[in-house]
């Protein structure tokens, strides 16, 4: 199996990035050490706008005009979805993850899609957080993204290796998986832009964009 084909690796504008995704135009980007989200322009690689998160960002995919973030918050780290505005801030309700948990988000349109990295499964999740939905997963999941029908998913079986996977899973209900390529460095979260992934190498402190398969 081929290695993804790296076209840029940049440094992260903090410490630890975790989360990522992509809406349209910024780049956005959680650090699980300040507990910030940043709006990076891709083009130039400068800093748009940032913003302090209620916990830990582990997750983030967008909706809309809107963001929706997994943020670890209390001394248990509780799993809770935050909805957060640029421009505006982050709102303060927010609703418990599903046995307070997750890691990874995405959004196919219509529902948003829960990763619980030790149960391999993604939920898909109605505004109140109930359950609508469950899609296996070969092994643990490390960053989600939804294109074209399919999930498309960073995978390992040992996130203490750097064996880790891209993986297209089918969204049409049959749950098909295949492994794309290998990512040779432990990867977390993925965004698409409409022409690369993007993926956080978060021990290098670096973001990593890679070709589309």
């Amino acid at each position: 199996m081929n290695d993804v084909k790296e076209a840029l690796r940049l440094p992260s504008p903090a410490p630890k990035p975790q989360s990522i995704a992509f809406d349209g135009e910024k780049l956005w980007m959680g650090s699980i050490e300040t507990s910030r989200i940043y709006a990076i322009d891709p083009r130039q690689w400068t800093l748009i706008e940032e913003a302090q998160a209620p916990g830990k960002p582990w997750g983030m995919t967008v909706i809309g005009d809107e963001l929706r973030l997994i943020c670890g918050e209390g001394d248990d780290d509780d799993r809770v979805l935050r909805r957060f505005v640029p421009g505006h801030g982050f709102k303060s309700h927010g609703v418990r993850c599903p046995d307070g948990t997750g890691s990874q988000l995405s959004y196919d349109g219509t529902w948003l899609y829960v990763s619980q990295f030790y149960n391999r499964k993604l939920l898909a999740l109605d505004e109140s957080g109930r359950v609508l939905r469950e899609i296996p997963a070969p092994r643990d999941i490390c960053g989600q993204t939804y294109v074209d029908g399919n999930f498309y998913l960073v995978t390992t079986d040992d996130e203490t290796t750097n064996d880790y996977f891209l993986t297209r899973v089918s969204a049409n209900g049959t749950a098909r998986s295949e492994d794309l390529a290998r990512i040779p460095f432990a990867a977390r979260a993925l965004a698409f832009d409409g022409a690369r992934f993007w993926t956080n190498h978060r021990e290098a402190n670096q973001i990593v964009a890679f070709d589309r398969l």
